[in-house]
C-alpha cells in the first residue's frame, strides 16, 4: 500500500497515523462513544498536532478509564492529580479540567437530542459535506458557538472543523487521495 496517493498531511513514516487516515478519517460516525472519544482528543489538540494526540491516543484510553463517561464526569481533585502527572498524556490541567466538564454537557447534550449522533448531524440534516483545503467554515462556526453557549471548552472553530472531519460529517480527502469520493 506504499505507493497508494493519500491526503498530503498524512505522515507516511508514522504507521499509526496511515492508519488513522485510511480506515477512520472522513469516515462517517454516529456511535456516541466514539462521538465523545473524539472530542475530548480533539480538545487536546488545541495548539498542537492532531498526530503528537493520535500517537497517544492509547495512553489517553487508559488514563480516561476507556472514555467512560460517567467516570469522567465524576473525576475529583486526585483523579486530576494523577492526570497532571501522566508523562503518558498531554497535562495541561485547563485541558484536562474542560474535558470533565465537557463530559457533563455532552451528557446533556445526550439527554435533550436522545443522542450526541442526532445532535451533531442535525446541523446537516445527515448529509456529509465534501470539501477541502479549509480549516473552518460557517458549519464549523456555528457548531462551535453552540457548543460554547452550552459551556463547552476548546471547541473553537477550528477545533470543531477538525472533529467533524474526523467523526466524517465533513469528507475532506483530496483529489489525489485513493479515498476522495464524491468531490469535484
Amino acid at each position: 500500500m506504499s505507493n497508494i496517493n493519500r491526503c498530503k498531511w498524512c505522515n507516511l513514516k508514522n504507521q499509526k497515523y496511515i492508519e488513522y487516515h485510511d480506515n477512520e478519517w472522513g469516515v462517517p460516525v454516529y456511535e456516541d462513544q466514539h462521538l465523545y472519544e473524539m472530542i475530548i482528543l480533539e480538545s487536546f489538540q488545541a495548539g498542537l498536532s492532531w498526530e503528537c494526540v493520535l500517537n497517544k491516543r492509547e495512553d489517553f484510553r487508559e488514563a480516561f478509564n476507556q472514555f467512560d463517561i460517567d467516570k469522567v464526569c465524576n473525576y475529583d481533585d486526585k483523579k486530576i492529580q494523577e492526570l497532571l502527572k501522566n508523562e503518558k498524556i498531554i497535562r495541561n490541567k485547563l485541558k484536562i479540567n474542560s474535558a470533565i466538564n465537557n463530559s457533563k454537557i455532552f451528557k446533556d447534550i445526550q439527554k435533550e437530542y436522545k443522542t450526541f449522533s442526532n445532535y451533531i448531524w442535525n446541523f446537516t440534516n445527515n448529509k456529509i459535506i465534501y470539501e477541502v483545503d479549509k480549516t473552518s467554515s460557517e458549519l464549523s462556526d456555528t457548531i462551535s458557538k453552540d457548543l460554547q453557549k452550552r459551556g463547552m471548552k476548546f471547541v473553537g472553530t477550528t477545533i470543531i472543523y477538525s472533529y467533524l472531519q474526523a467523526i466524517g460529517v465533513i469528507n475532506s480527502h483530496e483529489k489525489e487521495c485513493f479515498l476522495n469520493k464524491n468531490m469535484n
